[in-house]
């Protein structure tokens, strides 16, 4: 087991979020409908997945569905770049879309650049540059 096929953010405005991811960010979907019971998004190599909240938890339990109670889970998402400029692009991209900016761009302390934001559903991610980071073909980071 070493591969992760779908991320799925469970969310509570599906409609928001499409309009975050598709239209804001630039998340590539042939999904249309703008308000579908669930939608994926092609990234590479991993499949991005937004599903109502509600019925993510009922999914998992029906009887005993797990509560969402707010607050930072210990889990981040990440989009890393190909430059220290590409940083500032992307998170700009955020803001406009309507993320929270939670760190502004900054150089880290192993010798990158990065910044994070927050989506309508509370979910931070990282978008950080390497001096070290190569990607393959299918612009995949390589470690």
């Amino acid at each position: 087991m070493n591969r992760i096929n779908i991320i799925c953010l469970g969310v509570k405005d599906i409609g928001k979020s499409i309009q975050f991811y598709r239209d804001g960010l630039g998340f590539k979907t042939e999904e249309k409908d703008k308000d579908p019971k669930v939608i994926f998004f092609n990234t590479s190599g991993t499949k991005l997945e937004l599903f109502p909240l509600e019925s993510l938890a009922q999914d998992i339990d029906e009887n005993n569905p797990p509560k969402k109670t707010g607050g930072f889970s210990g889990i981040t998402l990440a989009y890393n770049t190909k430059s220290k400029e590409e940083v500032h692009e992307v998170i700009e991209r955020a803001r406009k879309a309507g993320a929270t900016i939670e760190k502004e761009p900054q150089d880290v302390f192993w010798g990158g650049y990065h910044a994070y934001f927050s989506d309508p559903d509370g979910y931070y991610w990282e978008v950080a540059w390497g001096p070290d980071f190569t990607f393959d073909e299918k612009d995949m980071l390589e470690i």
